[in-house]
């Protein structure tokens, strides 16, 4: 009998209340723009504190699964250096507007799909998200994760 992962058991509820393909589109974009507007409202206190929050998180990554791990930490490289190229005083209230609008998309997502947002019963389910996305990635490229 093959082992059964953490991770897998995570994505597995994850899907869950992400079976509606509108909601998984919505989650498709929403989910990666709420990672890169929340490094970048980090990064509006201090570069060091959005850098800290993405190691600690490739931290959590690596326990569950290396592939992964590789592909946020290249997905969260990628965002910090955009955010390093852009003009720091618009980084703030970039980062505000548009997480906010985001977060509108991702609740608009759930109505339609009829149920609530996972982190909602455990707050992994935060950082399991952006997981959810890249596993489709993955699949496609039939990458294992």
């Amino acid at each position: 009998m093959p082992e059964h992962r953490t991770i897998d058991t995570l994505l597995a509820q994850y899907s869950e209340s992400h079976l509606n393909p509108t909601n998984e589109v919505i989650h498709f974009i929403c989910v990666p723009v709420i990672v890169f507007t929340l490094l970048g409202l980090l990064w509006s206190l201090h570069p060091l504190v959005a850098l800290a929050f993405a190691a600690a998180s490739m931290v959590y990554y690596f326990r569950l699964s290396r592939p992964f791990a590789v592909g946020m930490l290249l997905m969260a490289a990628a965002m910090l250096a955009i955010l390093a190229a852009l003009p720091q005083s618009t980084v703030l209230p970039l980062s505000i507007a548009v997480f906010v609008l985001a977060w509108i998309g991702q609740f608009i997502g759930h109505k339609i799909e009829g149920k609530k947002p996972s982190f909602f019963d455990d707050l992994r389910f935060l950082l399991i998200g952006p997981l959810f996305v890249l596993s489709f990635l993955y699949r496609r490229l039939h990458l294992a994760y």
